[in-house]
């Protein structure tokens, strides 16, 4: 978890934006900063484990206007796993992450360094869309948490690659921007031998263009650290 302070500036920051948006937020500011409830996980074998255990979710307040949980895709024993924020409306819609216009540039990119979308795993660090594609919430991510960490275990990729800030942030437990993350390897904030490589989001790509050489300047390293490793 990031520093009670930090949560505190983000949630206020979310109030300010909703109320900016003609929404008068419901949770208290003491609720959008604290910490979900704690839960025991089961044994899990495999990802399915991890699933029924997710079960039709309540945990949190995006469960009430989600049509899918959106939980992960690809293969379950990925040596290069992709998280990125969370479902938009396509992937709402569908079920799958990566789907829309940014899932499109996703799988070029993943084409681009030799790759399919069924070599590698995707997931969100949120698995249900948020109101207005706004960014998760610190309770909306600590109730999936528990979720990411055991597909992340069960998965064991040999490097994950955070597809924008709030991906970026959760991993690394390190505050942004995403512009001092990027570019070189960071850790897995509760594992150090997992490294992680920070890169801007393809929907920023879709807004910026010119953005795009230097996310393949981050996927190179992956590539390169990967087929040095076999």
């Amino acid at each position: 978890m990031l520093p009670e302070e930090t949560t505190n500036a983000i949630a206020q920051e979310y109030i300010q934006l909703w109320k900016e948006f003609g929404v008068e937020p419901q949770l208290s500011r003491k609720k959008l900063a604290g910490r979900a409830p704690k839960e025991s996980a089961p044994q899990l074998k495999d990802l399915e484990d991890v699933r029924k255990w997710l079960g039709n979710c309540q945990r949190c307040p995006l469960c009430k206007d989600r049509q899918n949980i959106v939980f992960g895709t690809g293969n379950p024993k990925a040596k290069l796993m992709f998280i990125g924020e969370g479902p938009g409306a396509d992937e709402d819609a569908q079920g799958l992450p990566f789907v829309g216009r940014a899932g499109q540039l996703l799988t070029k990119i993943i084409e681009a360094m030799g790759y399919t979308r069924e070599d590698v795993y995707i997931a969100n660090i949120v698995k249900c869309r948020p109101p207005l594609n706004r960014t998760p919430l610190p309770n909306e991510v600590e109730a999936c948490s528990p979720f990411l960490k055991a597909q992340i275990e069960l998965v064991g990729p040999r490097i994950i690659v955070a597809l924008g800030l709030t991906a970026a942030s959760t991993l690394t437990q390190i505050p942004g921007p995403i512009s001092g993350l990027r570019s070189r390897f960071q850790k897995l904030a509760w594992n150090p031998k997992v490294p992680i490589m920070p890169t801007y989001h393809p929907a920023y790509l879709l807004r910026n263009p010119s953005a795009k050489k230097l996310v393949w300047d981050d996927v190179k390293q992956v590539k390169d650290f990967l087929e040095a490793r076999g």
